[in-house]
């Protein structure tokens, strides 16, 4: 953060509800302060129904951008005045831009998800088949972000049939791409997962404060030649990961997502590239605590 906020110092936010488990704002904060910017990233709590007030507030009151989260993500696309194309394909934002007297909508997730398994994993979808677990806005995410990478095949498995079937239409409706919906039964999902490459866990099951929660699927199901990534960061190891490292799988946590994600919304709001290592040096600890 910068030595001291003044009439000059510009203003940056995260909007979501719950927002104060958030680590945007260490994160954001220490990439700014170690760049020098006279920028401020801030933690704004606000109930779905003053969402649009409130972007409407912040763009008169000068804010150059923020991210969007948890529950806000998908009511932020239509507020924006024009949208990216990632934010369009995923029918959610979670990066806004005040430039110009307009609201631009982004969406970084995709974006990020695909750059953590590279970095991270030295791991590429194209011609891969993966399994993701989940069927809400993280899942979209991850499947859009697989399907455009060029996996061979991408399955949907969630405790709601009809949710990972919605959401697998949906792929081949916008993206031409055939993906097919699982339930979550040993009978059904053992076959795949005994194939899988890659299996992404996109639901909130084992997420801080409940992280004794069981896996929606049975570990033991995993072939050890799998990489499982849960998109959890908090705790860094899910009992998912802890189960799934146990068989022998690779495994890889939401930290990087965070990471990736926020460094492209950083260069969007500032024109400046992202301190990536700086980003996750101020996160990691607040994590591991």
């Amino acid at each position: 953060m910068s030595p001291a906020v003044t009439g000059k110092t510009k203003l940056l936010g995260v909007l979501g509800y719950p927002v104060e488990h958030s680590l945007s704002p260490a994160m954001h904060n220490a990439a700014l302060a170690g760049l020098g910017l006279d920028v401020v990233y801030l933690p704004l709590p606000v109930r779905p129904a003053d969402l649009g007030r409130a972007v409407r507030g912040m763009q008169a009151l000068g804010f150059i951008g923020a991210n969007v989260t948890i529950p806000h993500k998908e009511a932020a696309l239509t507020l924006a005045d024009e949208l990216g194309a990632e934010a369009r394909l995923i029918g959610a934002v979670n990066t806004l831009v005040f430039r110009g007297g307009k609201i631009l909508g982004h969406n970084t997730d995709a974006a990020g998800f695909l750059l953590s398994l590279r970095e991270e994993a030295d791991f590429d979808p194209a011609g891969k088949t993966c399994l993701i677990l989940g069927a809400g806005g993280a899942a979209r995410a991850v499947a859009v972000a697989l399907v455009q990478a060029g996996s061979r095949a991408v399955y949907i498995a969630n405790r709601t049939r009809e949710r990972a079937a919605e959401l697998a239409s949906g792929l081949q409706r916008d993206l031409g791409v055939p993906a097919r919906a699982l339930s979550i039964e040993e009978g059904e999902l053992a076959p795949v997962l005994e194939q899988a490459d890659l299996v992404v866990q996109a639901s909130p099951v084992g997420m801080h404060p409940h992280r004794g929660a069981p896996p929606i699927i049975d570990p033991a199901l995993l072939s050890p030649a799998a990489l499982v990534y849960d998109l959890i960061y908090n705790p860094p190891e899910t009992t998912f990961l802890r189960l799934a490292r146990e068989k022998g799988c690779r495994t890889l946590n939401g930290l990087g997502m965070l990471v990736y994600q926020g460094a492209m919304a950083f260069k969007l709001w500032t024109g400046v590239s992202a301190p990536v290592a700086v980003m996750r040096a101020a996160i990691t600890d607040l994590v591991r605590s």
